[in-house]
């Protein structure tokens, strides 16, 4: 692997820097090189926000993802500020509880019952970041499951590591059934109505 670059977006309050934390832990206990950074507006809670990684064997010159080979969101608005332009070449991971409308693309797109998993399994949403983040992890390949789970361990606020634990698990099981199960070219399709953009 050279560098695995991941762009994980939303909005504030969803947990998303959380799990690019957890992610570039789970990079540096794979023996990786890492990069993370993230940034949100002033609304924080309620505004878009983007946290970003980068993981590889090679030098990592610069901490920023410019072009991401992973891109997840988990919001509308932060699909249409940061994943109506990704190359095609980039895999894109949407939520499809929130982020019910995306630009056709001929490949490398998953729309995920992210939030819906979390939500049915734990009465509320706010495991919908792990569930995420094991989606994304199996789906890139970038580090074993081990190493993941290690660093969900070490960070997961007091009192939720179980449940953070079981929430990576219900997402990394999400990525593998539907890993082989790419969106049709048509783009993605809701109740058998294509979405515009």
């Amino acid at each position: 692997m050279a560098k695995q670059r991941f762009l994980l977006t939303g909005t504030g309050g969803q947990g998303l820097i959380l799990a690019a934390i957890i992610l570039a832990e789970a990079g540096i206990k794979a023996d990786r090189n890492v990069a993370q950074s993230q940034s949100y507006g002033p609304e924080a809670r309620g505004g878009a926000c983007r946290a970003e990684v980068i993981i590889g064997n090679e030098i990592i010159h610069y901490p920023k993802v410019e072009k991401p080979d992973f891109a997840l969101t988990l919001s509308q608005e932060a699909y249409k500020k940061y994943g109506l332009n990704l190359n095609e070449e980039a895999v894109l991971i949407v939520d499809n509880s929130y982020v019910p409308e995306v630009k056709p693309r001929l490949r490398n797109l998953y729309s995920l019952p992210i939030t819906r998993t979390a939500r049915n399994e734990f009465g509320s949403e706010q495991s919908a970041n792990m569930v995420a983040l094991g989606a994304v992890t199996v789906l890139s390949g970038v580090v074993p499951f081990e190493n993941i789970q290690e660093a969900v361990r070490q960070r997961a606020p007091k009192g939720t590591v179980d449940r953070n634990l079981k929430a990576l698990k219900l997402g990394w099981n999400l990525g593998l059934e539907e890993g082989a199960i790419l969106i049709p070219k048509q783009g993605l399709i809701e109740g058998d109505q294509q979405c515009r953009i």
